[in-house]
């Protein structure tokens, strides 16, 4: 009997106290974004197979350390952030619908939490017609992430997509991503919700540190004979290094604190 009330005496301790309450800080959207660790490639090794590529997805759980949590309240109001990185490479707006990507998301939303989504680089994609979505169809599916998002009481955020390292003007990146960027801002304007124009961010940000510096530091421009998975080297103006996710990933955690 005195067993018993032991156990029921810590239950009822445990019970009693304060529960940790935790908002998931959900990422949709493409390559740019994904987390390539993990069970990302089931069976393989990250380091052997795909390392150093690095979606600014990657490493943002850094982020949000507990003494970093102030800085991006009242946005988070918890006492910790749980980032669930479900961007995958090659995914446009309707192909991370179709393929059941964004349902898992919705189904898991709880009130409080936040959708951050960034898609546009295979939107664009019109000689690739498996993930090819045109301007209205791309506002369309934005439009649906946020109205579900709303409707769990969760809030959603859209990115304009990241800069490509091309073209470059005078010293200076452009805009590679044609009406895309504007698409997202006019339906975040029309629905009321959260912009972070990252298409913006990253050309001013990737303008002031140089292309030579960009190129061989932020994206997958590599040597023959350094990484064990592009052993001929490679050529990528797209996807990130190390450095160059970190640094998007900086660009980002930087907006959500000016967000009030």
């Amino acid at each position: 009997m005195k067993g018993i009330l032991a156990v029921l005496s810590v239950l009822l301790f445990w019970a009693s106290q304060p529960q940790e309450k935790v908002t998931t800080l959900y990422l949709i959207g493409d390559s740019t974004m994904a987390d390539y660790t993990g069970d990302y490639d089931p069976g393989k090794d990250y380091m052997k197979t795909r390392y150093p590529v690095a979606g600014w997805g990657q490493g943002f759980q850094s982020f949000f350390a507990k003494d970093s949590l102030n800085a991006v309240r009242p946005l988070f109001q918890s006492d910790s952030v749980r980032v669930d990185d479900r961007a995958r490479g090659g995914r446009s707006t309707r192909t991370f619908f179709q393929e059941g990507r964004w349902r898992s998301v919705y189904e898991a939303l709880q009130p409080g939490d936040v959708v951050i989504m960034q898609f546009g680089h295979n939107d664009a994609a019109e000689n690739k017609t498996e993930r090819y979505v045109d301007i209205e169809g791309y506002k369309e599916f934005l439009r649906l992430f946020v109205t579900q998002t709303l409707q769990k009481n969760a809030r959603p955020i859209i990115l304009t997509p990241v800069a490509r390292n091309y073209p470059w003007k005078e010293d200076r990146l452009e805009n590679v991503h044609g009406e895309y960027p504007q698409a997202a801002k006019e339906v975040a304007a029309e629905m009321d919700v959260t912009l972070i124009d990252l298409n913006q961010l990253s050309i001013d940000f990737f303008s002031s540190k140089g292309k030579e510096y960009v190129s061989e530091t932020y994206f997958m421009n590599l040597p023959a004979g350094v990484y064990e998975a592009y052993p001929d080297g490679q050529e990528d103006n797209t996807h990130f290094q190390p450095e160059g996710a970190k640094a998007v990933a900086q660009l980002v955690f930087d907006a959500l604190k000016q967000l009030k």
